[in-house]
This record gives C-alpha cells, sequence and structure tokens, in this order.
C-alpha cells in the first residue's frame, strides 16, 4: 500500500462515514428526544441550545461529500501531475502540468490498484503515466514503444527502434532550441519517430551513448517497454527493465498548465495542449 493522497481520502472518506453514522444512529435520536422534551419545558429553555449538533459531526457531514468527490473524480476519471525532469522533451517540458486519463485502461479501486473492469490496452505510442518499478511510490511517465509479444531493439548508434525486425521510422526536422529549464538540450537533433500510427517528435544526441542492459527483449506477457522522447537523457526501460500493467496509472493527454520559473513563469502557448 502507498501512503499517498489516494490513502488520505479513503481514509478521511471512512472516518467521515463513520462519524455520519454513529450520529444518524445514536445522536441524533437523542437530540430530536431532547427537542422534543424541551418544547413541553414549562421553564421556557431555548430549543435550540438542545438541540446543537456536535462540532465534529457538523465537520464530518460537511466535507463528506467534498471528499468522496475528490476521490471519485481522482482515482476513476482524472488526476493531475507536474513534469518535474526533461525525459519527455520536446513533448512534455520541464513544468507542464498535465492530465492523465485514468479509465484508458481500466477502472482500479483507489489505494489497492486492483483492476476491476477491463477498458483497453496501452498501444505503441501512448504517452503513460506508472508507477516506477523500483520504487512504486513514485510516478513516471514515458512512451509506450513496445507491446506485450513485440522483439524490441534498440540501436545506440542511429538511435533507431526496432520492433519485429522492422526499423520505426525517423525524419530529421531540424536543431532543437531549448527554453527555461530545458535550455541544456539546445543544439540536439529534433526528429519526427513514427511508432504504428501515432508520430510525435523526439531528441537524440548523435555522439552519446545511452547504455543499458535492455537493448533488446522480448516484451513479456502484460508488461510494456517504454523510452523517454529525449532519448539520450531518460533513464527507461534500457535500464530498469519492463513496465507492468499493475503499475499503471493512466494515459496523458492534456496540458492544462507550465510554469517554469527559469523561463519567466507561465508559458501561455502551452496552455489547453494536446499530448500526442
Amino acid at each position: 500500500m502507498n501512503w499517498d493522497l489516494a490513502t488520505l481520502l479513503v481514509l478521511l472518506v471512512g472516518v467521515s462515514t463513520l462519524i455520519w453514522l454513529y450520529d444518524k444512529l445514536f445522536l441524533e435520536r437523542k437530540r430530536l428526544a431532547a427537542q422534543a422534551n424541551a418544547s413541553k419545558n414549562a421553564a421556557g429553555l431555548d430549543p435550540s441550545e438542545t438541540v446543537r449538533v456536535p462540532l465534529m459531526v457538523d465537520l464530518a457531514r460537511s466535507f463528506l461529500p467534498v471528499f468522496l468527490i475528490v476521490l471519485l473524480l481522482r482515482s476513476f476519471l482524472v488526476e493531475p501531475f507536474r513534469i518535474p525532469s526533461g525525459s519527455m522533451m520536446p513533448t512534455l517540458l520541464i513544468g507542464d502540468f498535465i492530465l492523465v486519463n485514468k479509465f484508458s485502461y481500466g477502472f482500479r479501486l483507489p489505494v489497492l490498484n486492483t483492476k476491476v473492469i477491463e477498458m483497453g490496452k496501452p498501444q505503441r505510442g501512448d504517452v503513460v503515466v506508472f508507477r516506477y518499478p523500483e520504487d512504486t511510490a513514485v510516478p513516471f511517465i514515458k512512451r509506450v514503444v513496445a507491446i506485450p509479444g513485440d522483439h524490441i531493439v534498440y540501436h545506440n548508434a542511429n538511435k533507431t527502434i526496432y520492433i519485429n525486425g522492422e526499423p520505426m521510422p525517423q525524419e530529421y526536422i531540424g536543431t532543437y532550441q531549448g527554453v527555461g529549464s530545458g535550455s541544456n538540450m539546445t543544439g540536439a537533433e529534433q526528429r519526427l519517430e513514427k511508432l504504428s500510427d501515432v508520430q510525435h517528435e523526439i531528441l537524440v544526441l548523435p555522439g552519446r551513448l545511452s547504455p543499458g542492459p535492455y537493448q533488446e527483449m522480448i516484451v513479456p506477457p502484460d508488461e510494456y517497454f517504454v523510452l523517454g522522447d529525449n532519448r539520450d537523457n531518460s533513464r527507461d526501460s534500457r535500464f530498469w527493465g519492463t513496465v507492468h500493467d499493475e503499475h499503471l496509472i493512466g494515459k496523458a493527454f492534456f496540458i492544462w498548465m507550465n510554469w517554469d520559473s527559469a523561463n519567466g513563469g507561465i508559458s501561455w502557448p502551452r496552455l489547453g495542449m494536446r499530448i500526442e
């Protein structure tokens, strides 16, 4: 179990529900009886003093719907994340705030992360958020380049992916000009890569090797080989292996804000961009 925001929300919903039920089953009955007695009291006592709702009960009743709505939205519909590194440049920049579709690959129970309804499987080219296999408390974001059963080879020499013996086409676009926190990638080659039907941009440094123990493999069942779009500045499946289906969080689809203090704050052109 990961002690994260989802766990906290489940606990808050549970505690608030228990307080509300206890009040409904026991305390409310006593308040109604006290109100009835007060209304008959010849001494003229103020009935409002005898029916006051305890502060803890009042808070639980007020916040329970809020906690429940946030939990449902975050667990089953969308979840926000912030991009902290440049491993997905130029698709995602440092400081991008993104939304992740939580039901693209099935509905999972919060905290337990057990899939209860199958909705689909990741495809080549999908940008996915997942729990880092070596520390599942940490969310990672990469692009799926190979799916179960694929034979994948990554050639360092030409920075090309080969899937089932076929090279994934790349087209040179130009020299990349980085901004803000990503300015260190200025001068990298910017290429357009095609994975099945998905075209997306990548960055490569032709003179740099990206060694790792997993440059070639057949992807096991229910697992996915993922790479960063910033190919020579990403620790991904080449280093720590594949991502199991049970670690998937969802599919990234939308940039709702970018804040990079090294680039002057908000980058207005990136607001509302779709993630391809």
